[in-house]
């Protein structure tokens, strides 16, 4: 099942994707234009769940300035996200203070990834060409103008990507 509203072609691009809250309501990326998006793969019962606060703290320092971050629910990955999309926000603002958007899960690799994701790891393949997503809390920042400007793994602190937010903001 696909929380994205778009066609599956690895040819759309970012701003053509509506990907589904965790209420189920489209969230049209059109609406992000001319922002600095931060999109990743979130799990609440992972290692690297405690990124949650740098996460929070860098939407908390730039949101004013241009970024979003949008964090996507995956149980693909040893199944750290077995919460319905209503106990994942409530621990997301519980334990982390989370305030910026937490989607619909989805699945983000295999043949019912969402359409979104598909077209990020197409775009931005890991290392050595590798276009799964390996685990949790895997990132992409995307520029101003909907072009992809890295991916990070989940081993990247979100701390990690302060300065190059900052440049991208500046752009």
């Amino acid at each position: 099942m696909s929380s994205s509203t778009t066609s599956t072609s690895t040819s759309s691009k970012f701003y053509d994707f509506s990907p589904l809250d965790k209420k189920g309501q489209p969230y049209p990326f059109k609406e992000l234009k001319g922002k600095v998006v931060l999109i990743v793969n979130v799990a609440s019962k992972c290692g690297f769940t405690p990124q949650y606060q740098e996460l929070q703290e860098l939407y908390t320092r730039y949101h004013d300035k241009g970024l979003e971050i949008i964090g996507f629910p995956c149980n693909q990955f040893g199944k750290q996200e077995p919460g319905s999309d209503e106990e994942i926000g409530q621990f997301c603002q519980l334990n982390y203070g989370v305030t910026f958007p937490i989607m619909k899960k989805i699945n983000v690799n295999g043949s019912d990834a969402d359409p979104l994701w598909e077209y990020l790891k197409q775009e931005k393949p890991g290392l050595l060409g590798f276009k799964g997503i390996k685990w949790n809390f895997e990132k992409f920042l995307i520029e101003k103008d909907g072009k992809i400007h890295d991916r990070y793994s989940s081993l990247t602190k979100p701390a990690n990507l302060d300065h190059t937010i900052g440049k991208l903001l500046n752009k």
